[in-house]
């Protein structure tokens, strides 16, 4: 853009050049009071030439313009693409478990048993455990949940949830109990799936595991923020051998 401005400029000096010579010239002639047959041939010369120098300018900005339009054609279809791409990795973003998302769903508190333990009971089976969790969590993803988080940690392809002692680790994070697990989904669907007639949370009630679920309309899971890092795993090109 700052090329045809300039063109414009030298345009515009040209002619106003142009047109202080002319008058200048035709106010010498007007003086003399005669124009003598070289000096029309003369002044005709100029003209053909400032007519010359004149439609190469207006070629030049023709063909200017043309690289313009094209610069903003291509610039246009460029932003077009680049707005796709975006949209792209925002939405493997999501799938990735990488972006803060929101949305109406569940929220399911896991507790351990306030029941007496019976004589000759083991006392771990009335504790939450990683399976109790798995199972609930497994349920809520066959049921269509979108994103679901452990106590805040985002659960992703490479998370895990496993006991340690009497305490569970998520993302290698670890937790006591209540475990809290939020996931958005359709609520009435999430809800249905976990209180299924014989389901993760009629068989933690054996035990009086406490499952208390609650709907939503707006539920925030933040994105995962640990280090993605695959030390042996790499993408497999096209074409490559196996």
């Amino acid at each position: 853009m700052k090329k045809g401005f300039s063109i414009y400029i030298s345009i515009a000096l040209v002619s106003l050049v142009l047109g202080i010579m002319l008058s200048t010239q035709f106010k010498i002639v007007k003086k003399g009071g005669v124009v003598t047959a070289q000096r029309a041939e003369e002044l005709a010369t100029q003209l053909k030439q400032l007519q010359s120098e004149k439609e190469a300018l207006l070629k030049q900005i023709s063909e200017l313009e043309a690289k313009i339009n094209a610069y903003e054609d291509s610039a246009s279809k460029n932003s077009v693409i680049t707005q796709t791409l975006k949209s792209e990795v925002e939405k493997y973003k999501e799938l990735a478990g990488l972006t803060d998302l929101q949305g109406p769903g569940v929220i399911v508190t896991v507790n351990d048993s306030k029941q007496p333990v019976p004589p000759g009971q083991d006392p771990n089976l009335f504790l939450v455990h990683d399976e109790d969790l798995l199972r609930i969590v497994n349920e809520l993803r066959a049921a269509g949940a979108e994103a679901i988080s452990l106590n805040d940690q985002r659960l992703i392809a490479t998370s895990e949830i496993r006991c340690v002692g009497p305490t569970v680790v998520v993302n290698s994070v670890r937790f006591a109990a209540p475990y809290v697990i939020k996931a958005i989904g359709d609520p009435d669907t999430l809800e249905a799936a976990l209180k299924l007639k014989g389901g993760v949370v009629d068989s933690l009630a054996t035990w009086g595991i406490e499952v208390n679920i609650k709907k939503s309309d707006k539920i925030v899971i933040k994105k995962y923020d640990g280090v993605l890092k695959f030390r042996y795993a790499k993408p497999l090109v096209e074409g490559e051998k196996k």
